[in-house]
């Protein structure tokens, strides 16, 4: 590609993420390795690349802390690797417009790195850099929350099915008692408490779960109800009252 249609890209994309087409490290951010190694009179995107994925790193991690108040640690560091990785890097970097903004050498840009899944998120993550540099944190944290938002969403809309209310629907549906939610037993110091909790219908116990809140707890002991014997078997003609 040409150098002002580079830049006409380079521009346009900038507006997309929040900055000035004269950010100052907008250009660096777009410069593989590949096209300095020919000019060697400019900088490759390596260093921004590696602030980059601290500062996505940082930013989803926020994100996910606050949109998800009730996950333990383990669960928050399961969707912050499915949310932030190369695939999702690179379609974001298709979504803006990347691919025709980057600078490749020659040899590069005829191999058909342009459309490279690695060279897209190395460009995406010197580019998250380039905004915390150039427009501050808040311009960063909006970049980054529109890298991750469309797999979040799929995520939020799987799960949007409460276990409690499912399970106390299904139940209600077949003429069963309400579930009983007892806390068993809470320990732990103050800022690693944890609560076990059974859930019973009638005289049956169908699930005990473990978690950081009561509600945590119930909703891992109503998931574990949904999927036993008793309740799975519901809507079976001639089904009996468990209570």
């Amino acid at each position: 590609m040409s150098e002002p249609d580079l830049l006409e890209s380079a521009a346009a994309l900038a507006q997309r993420l929040g900055l000035p087409p004269t950010a100052p490290h907008l250009e660096q951010a777009l410069t593989h390795p590949s096209y300095a190694n020919e000019r060697r009179d400019c900088l490759d995107n390596q260093r921004l690349e590696f602030l980059g994925d601290a500062v996505l790193g940082f930013c989803v991690a926020d994100l996910l802390y606050r949109r998800f108040p009730d996950a333990d640690e383990g669960t928050l560091t399961r969707l912050r690797a499915h949310l932030v990785n190369a695939e999702s890097l690179a379609s974001f970097a298709r979504t803006v417009g990347v691919p025709d903004a980057l600078r490749l050498g020659r040899g590069a840009g005829a191999s058909g790195l342009r459309q490279s899944m690695n060279v897209l998120a190395d460009a995406v993550e010197a580019l998250i850099a380039a905004c915390y540099l150039d427009g501050g944190l808040e311009v960063a944290r909006h970049v980054c929350a529109n890298v991750v938002e469309s797999r979040l969403a799929a995520l939020e809309t799987a799960s949007a099915r409460d276990p409690k209310s499912e399970l106390q629907e299904r139940l209600q549906a077949h003429g069963q008692p309400a579930p009983v939610y007892e806390l068993v037993e809470s320990g732990g110091p103050p800022h690693e408490r944890w609560f076990r909790v059974r859930v019973r219908v009638g005289p049956e116990l169908l699930g005990e779960a473990v978690g950081r809140s009561k509600r945590t707890a119930e909703r891992g002991a109503a998931e574990l109800a949904l999927k036993s014997p008793l309740v799975a078997a519901l809507g079976a003609a001639g089904r009996e009252p468990l209570a």
